[in-house]
């Protein structure tokens, strides 16, 4: 058996406009450390000259990873560590080369007037599904944007008055906790399962513009048992813990699906909560659904997780464990 060569080496990049350096670097070297942690290497910066040290191919790739961020600051688009995270993976999985492509389109302007854009390759997949299905299905773990994108795509939607209004449910799956033993009547009850919903919403339209938009019915907020019986129509429907619904249950909500409306189902199957070892309809629906027209399943994985890199290295580990 021989050893690869280990070749140590040094390159620099060097940014066009010194005054942006602070930009590329992150708070306290932030976005550095996601690299240097990520790749194995140092990186030291000397005035408008960044220094990589250390095997040579990650020192290739950590180079064109600072020179694909520099890039999009000498544009004047901001970035924040997601961004370092989703350029990290792409180097990783040989896609980087479709980096800046990501940032060529804007799906909407949050609540501080930012752009909200795809981060990973993956996103883009789903948000392209989305616009040219009925239904959409995203599946994979947590951190990879499936319900932030849906309510960006569901909130553009509205605004651009393709739908008259946004339904966002889930199942009421007791994950551990007993919904009983919670205080108030059964909205007090269910909303902080759909906390992330409420995040992503008032991220968009802020508090206030969200309160009122529910108060108008504009957006509509609940359990996925108060689906049954109804069409909806001109909506832009999304039921998110989707690995929680049993078969009969995910029939149902699919066959909700009025005239001019999308539906986004989200779902990570390694979370299934359903109590006595019931079969999840999300599981059920790929094996069921997986070649009508119109119907679409975007799958993600621990490369589309946009938090903290220590994140998808957990995923990882669990998953490998499982195995």
């Amino acid at each position: 058996m021989y050893l690869t060569d280990t070749k140590e080496v040094t390159a620099e990049v060097t940014v066009i406009d010194p005054a942006k350096l602070a930009e590329l670097v992150g708070t306290q070297n932030e976005y550095l450390t996601i690299i240097e942690e990520s790749l194995s290497v140092v990186i030291n910066p000397f005035g408008s000259v960044l220094k990589i040290s250390g095997q040579e191919e990650m020192v290739a790739e950590a180079t064109a990873i600072l020179e694909n961020l520099a890039t999009l600051i000498n544009k004047d688009i901001t970035i924040n560590s997601s961004d370092v995270v989703s350029a990290v993976n792409m180097a990783k999985n040989g896609t980087l080369d479709y980096f800046l492509d990501l940032y060529s389109q804007v799906l909407i302007k949050d609540v501080k007037g930012r752009a909200v854009r795809v981060k990973t390759f993956g996103q883009r997949q789903y948000v392209n599904a989305i616009k040219h299905n009925d239904i959409t299905f995203g599946i994979g773990p947590a951190g990879t944007g499936k319900t932030f994108l849906a309510v960006v795509m569901a909130i553009s939607a509205l605004k651009k008055g393709l739908v008259e209004k946004i339904v966002l449910t889930r199942p009421a799956v007791e994950a551990g906790e007993s919904l009983g033993f919670l205080p108030g009547d059964l909205k007090d009850k269910v909303d902080p399962y759909l906390r992330p919903i409420y995040d992503a919403l008032n991220a968009i339209f802020g508090v206030e513009h969200t309160e009122r938009l529910i108060e108008r019915n504009v957006i509509e907020i609940a359990p996925l048992a108060y689906m049954r019986g109804r069409t909806l129509d001109n909506a832009f429907v999304i039921l998110d813990e989707a690995q929680n619904t049993t078969n009969a249950q995910m029939k149902m909500f699919l066959t909700r699906l009025g005239f001019g409306s999308k539906m986004i189902v989200n779902g990570d199957i390694s979370q299934i909560d359903l109590p006595n070892k019931a079969k999840s309809g999300l599981v059920e629906a790929q094996h069921i659904l997986q070649n009508l027209d119109q119907i679409e399943f975007v799958e993600f994985t621990a490369q589309d997780v946009v938090r903290h890199p220590v994140v998808a290295r957990v995923i990882n580990a669990y998953e490998n464990f499982g195995k």
